[in-house]
């Protein structure tokens, strides 16, 4: 529905218009609408914070990426991108500003737009550009002995650089008061995960505050990608996230196609949606059983578990990958599907489904497990919507989003399917959320396996032009992923930034974790399933 108040764009250009009459025309210095879906601004960057509060305050748009790159051999200066969503008018907006280099200062706009809280601090650390007023001048992306003035995301900064170590500090939040003590947790733990430090501020089992200190698994993904082509670059993509290369991989090939003018194959646009369905399938039923093991539910865990592998083998049997790699390419997909096929994913889907059911049935009728996971680590919708939380964890609080239904890619726009909503945003919110849309995820499949159309699965590449950007945005099982490519010379890739889901929900599992005890953490984190690694790419 729209907001009052708000007016809708039938098509970008009226949204162009529009804004140019809010704004005022010496704002806009450029404009383009390149893809159908994509608008395209240059603003002064003294312009900034005007611009992107009357996009989102009287536009209701959200920020949902921003990052920077080094033009200097293009233009002879920096450059930022903030990306803005219009769900209710299914179009995004780049909105593109200079930085000089002998003045590398911005105007922060956290205060206004929280959600940029996050991009701006990392942009200081791996550009060297500062924004201006914003409330935190902390590291987020370098640790403490990281040298100064040294920025690894600039051009000049080589990836086979060896980095000499310093001294540093890093000060956390400090809580004072009677009774109250720090719990520091990681970065390395007792189990076999990925490295995160948590302070805990407590008195007794009460926990006060928390506060996360991540970003320990940086592997120069992004600067991996400089000067590779797009071939090489989705092997690269599909590898940011064990759990969601497909939905990287897509959202990659999606943001190239755009670039290369390719129209991707109805065919293969149908396998794509099966495949990430699939993908959520085994994500959703295995983050089920382990928010089972975060209260000790071993008969939750061990089920989950196995109908997890269940699908995984699917997707090997099918696809030739337990988590999917090797699908896509861009302008389409490596693999067909048979007929052989489709019987085997019908046949596992009803087997699967008939478990599933009775499974969720027993876990919600047990009312020791519902004790522990209702009114636990409570999600408000004003910090879902502050910081733009993405996936189960938004949609568990109220906040009614969904790539796939309000910016539609490969068949989603072929299928019918249920977004489901609660309010509540407790752990037993998230966890019906996943057992809602694995049943929409089986649905998916079924609709797309019936109505998929014969064909071709892949289309050759277009040239690409240098110089030119495209954001591909999916729905992952943990919510948004999106990718920002631009390209370079010779059908090169000059910049890919990818925004994984993890990376907005990192910054708000922690508000959801005062006011519950110790031992409720371990539930509360599983409830967000989110992963270390795609985030701090």
């Amino acid at each position: 529905m729209a907001a009052l108040g708000i007016p809708r764009f039938t098509e970008p250009k009226q949204f162009v218009t529009y804004l140019m009459e809010l704004l005022g025309e010496q704002i806009i210095t450029n404009v383009s609408i390149p893809y159908p879906d994509e608008v395209h601004l240059e603003i002064q960057k003294t312009f900034i914070r005007s611009t992107a509060v009357k996009l989102t305050n009287n536009l209701g748009f959200s920020l949902i990426q921003m990052t920077a790159n080094d033009e200097r051999e293009i233009n002879g200066s920096f450059m930022l991108y903030y990306t803005f969503a219009c769900d209710r008018d299914k179009f995004i907006v780049v909105i593109r500003s200079a930085v000089a280099e002998n003045d590398p200062v911005f105007p922060s706009i956290t205060k206004h737009v929280p959600a940029a809280h996050w991009y701006e601090r990392e942009i200081q650390d791996l550009f060297g550009l500062k924004p201006k007023d914003h409330p935190d001048d902390r590291r987020l992306a370098l640790h403490k002995d990281w040298p100064q003035n040294l920025f690894p995301m600039r051009r000049d900064f080589k990836l086979e650089s060896e980095v000499p170590r310093q001294e540093g500090h890093f000060f956390f939040d400090k809580v004072e008061g009677e009774g109250v003590i720090e719990i520091p947790v990681g970065p390395i733990h007792a189990g076999i995960i990925e490295p995160g430090h948590f302070r805990f501020s407590a008195v007794g089992e009460n926990v006060i505050n928390l506060e996360a200190r991540l970003f320990y698994t940086h592997r120069g993904v992004e600067k991996l990608s400089e000067g590779t082509t797009p071939d090489k670059g989705l092997l690269i993509a599909e590898r940011i996230c064990g759990a969601c290369s497909l939905s990287h991989s897509t959202a990659f090939c999606m943001a190239v196609e755009k670039l290369t003018q390719t129209k991707v194959p109805h065919r293969a646009n149908f396998i794509r949606t099966i495949g990430l369905e699939l993908e959520r399938l085994y994500n959703h039923i295995g983050d089920i059983g382990n928010i089972c093991a975060g209260v000790g539910f071993a008969f939750g865990t061990m089920h989950g578990a196995r109908l997890k592998e269940e699908i995984m083998r699917l997707n090997e049997k099918v696809f030739g990958s337990r988590f999917l790699r090797g699908v896509n390419i861009p302008g389409g997909v490596r693999r067909d599907i048979n007929e052989n096929h489709c019987g085997v994913i019908l046949n596992t889907l009803e087997a699967v489904e008939k478990d599933f059911i009775e499974l969720t049935d027993i876990l919600l009728s047990t009312q020791s497990y519902l004790d522990r996971v209702e009114g636990t680590g409570i999600l408000r919708l004003q910090t879902a919507v502050d910081l733009h939380a993405v996936g189960p964890a938004a949609r568990s609080v109220g906040a009614d989003r969904d790539v796939r239904r309000d910016h539609p890619y490969a068949a989603y726009d072929r299928v019918t399917f249920r977004v489901p909503v609660y309010k509540q945003g407790d752990v037993l919110a998230r966890f019906r959320i996943r057992i809602d849309e694995t049943a929409a995820s089986m649905g998916i499949i079924r609709q797309a396996l019936e109505s998929m159309p014969a064909g071709v699965i892949r289309e050759s590449l277009g040239e690409m032009s240098p110089f030119c950007c495209a954001v591909g945005i999916t729905e992952s099982a943990r919510g948004e992923n999106v990718h920002f490519v631009m390209s370079g010379e010779d059908g090169t890739i000059f910049r890919h930034m990818v925004r994984s889901a993890s990376y907005c929900n990192w910054a708000v599992l922690p508000t959801t974790v005062p006011g519950n005890i110790v031992p409720d953490f371990p539930l509360i984190n599983k409830s967000f399933e989110l992963c270390y690694s795609c985030f701090d790419r």
